[in-house]
């Protein structure tokens, strides 16, 4: 009933928000576990950047004038809208920096910063989605 609804929609995506605030808190505890030790190397989690490009990418695909017809399976699409279903976060190694004469690259302030602004938005997600959960039974309940 509710699959292909915007609201669907915006479940699946606080979801994914709170899955990767979930693996952003596991790479920051284990960068301020690592903040002693010679040559370790800090790690970092990307998601918003592309979750945003994909999202985008519907909207340009539906702006289109010209809509893209394939009419044979060995042409190309001039352009492809992706999915944002298929993105997913990914945790990075920052090779490039270099903080300590050690080779160590964990700022613990930076880093105890980035867990608290997660730990935010995490707890904001998590209101969010009781908000619509709430939304989604009262619209269910039977009138009377």
């Amino acid at each position: 009933m509710f699959e292909k609804t915007h609201f669907m929609k915006t479940q699946d995506l606080l979801h994914r928000g709170m899955q990767t605030a979930t693996l952003r808190r596991k790479v920051i505890s284990d960068n301020i576990a690592n903040a002693d030790v010679p040559n370790f190397k800090r790690s970092e989690v990307v998601f918003e950047s592309m979750i945003k490009r994909a999202i985008e990418s519907e909207k340009i695909e539906k702006e289109k004038s010209v809509p893209t017809k394939i009419s044979d399976n060995r042409h190309f699409e001039f352009f492809k809208p992706l999915d944002y279903r298929e993105v997913s976060p990914k945790s990075n190694l920052d090779y490039l920096t270099t903080i300590r004469s050690d080779g160590n690259n964990v700022d613990i302030e930076k880093e105890m910063v980035d867990a608290n602004q997660n730990q935010m938005t995490y707890t904001l997600l998590v209101e969010r989605l009781n908000q619509n959960n709430r939304l989604m039974m009262q619209m269910m309940r039977p009138a009377g």
